[in-house]
């Protein structure tokens, strides 16, 4: 008797001890129609003009062959596939619910996430969101796509390192300018150039505050059979100044998206 292919990769999966449990995600599948749900990162924000959202240039639904997106990637597969940027600059993780529910309606069967550098990146560190609030809005939400899309393969993407945007970016007068003009991640880049310690104590505060979250994406992730983590590797990807968007030195730039696609595509093939 044949075995399904499902089937075996599944048992495959459950002898290999030594991945997590996202690693039972069937990547194998080529999907006919994905979404991306996030922030201005999915939204490819400041990627192709001056404060402009840019989703063609999208790490995971992005139709610009510069970047070649997970959707670029798919389609080589799947000629037909149809992408839904669901994402929304700005946004945090209380706005995944919204998110899912759209990418339910969408009837997809494959969503990328990448959300949380809003929730530690606040005009002050009293402002991030708590870990525990984090984790049960984000559980909300991945309940919402595992009952309403239940044969979708979810990919999650970790939160970028930000402290390594202010160690890029700190001796950088342009890029110091531009973290003061336009108020971003105070939380983190308040003060870019002091030494004192209580600054060097706050930068590492909101630096745990990321680990956590994603710690925190990685329990919730572990919980549905059909999600997949991506290990912890976009977190550690040493990003340059050179792949930011010289507008704001905070979002990626086209490089920084095509970066931002290889990293999490091949995390989503080899988890």
């Amino acid at each position: 008797m044949k075995v399904p292919r499902r089937i075996l990769a599944l048992i495959a999966a459950l002898t290999l001890v030594s991945l997590p449990a996202t690693a039972l995600a069937d990547t194998s599948t080529v999907p006919g129609a994905m979404a991306s749900m996030g922030d201005s990162i999915t939204r490819g924000f400041n990627a192709c003009g001056f404060y402009l959202d840019c989703p063609s240039r999208s790490w995971s639904t992005g139709s610009d062959s510069a970047v070649n997106s997970h959707y670029r990637r798919l389609r080589a597969d799947s000629p037909d596939l149809v992408a839904h940027n669901d994402g929304r600059s700005g946004a945090k993780v209380a706005d995944m619910a919204g998110q899912a529910q759209q990418a339910v309606s969408q009837g997809v069967d494959y969503v990328t996430i990448l959300i949380g550098a809003n929730d530690a990146c606040t005009s002050s560190e009293a402002g991030m969101t708590s870990v525990a609030d984090f984790e049960a809005r984000f559980r909300t939400a991945l309940q919402t796509l595992a009952t309403g899309l239940p044969e979708a393969a979810i990919f999650v993407s970790s939160i970028p390192d930000i402290k390594r945007l202010w160690e890029v970016g700190k001796d950088s007068s342009s890029a110091r300018t531009a973290w003061s003009t336009f108020g971003i991640c105070q939380s983190m880049l308040a003060r870019p150039r002091s030494t004192d310690q209580a600054d060097i104590d706050r930068r590492d505060r909101v630096r745990q505050r990321v680990a956590d979250y994603n710690a925190a994406l990685a329990r919730v992730c572990a919980e549905q059979i059909t999600c997949r983590y991506d290990g912890g590797a976009v977190f550690g990807h040493p990003f340059t100044l050179s792949q930011l968007s010289r507008w704001d030195y905070f979002h990626p730039n086209t490089s920084g998206q095509q970066t931002l696609a290889e990293v999490t595509y091949a995390a989503r093939v080899l988890l």
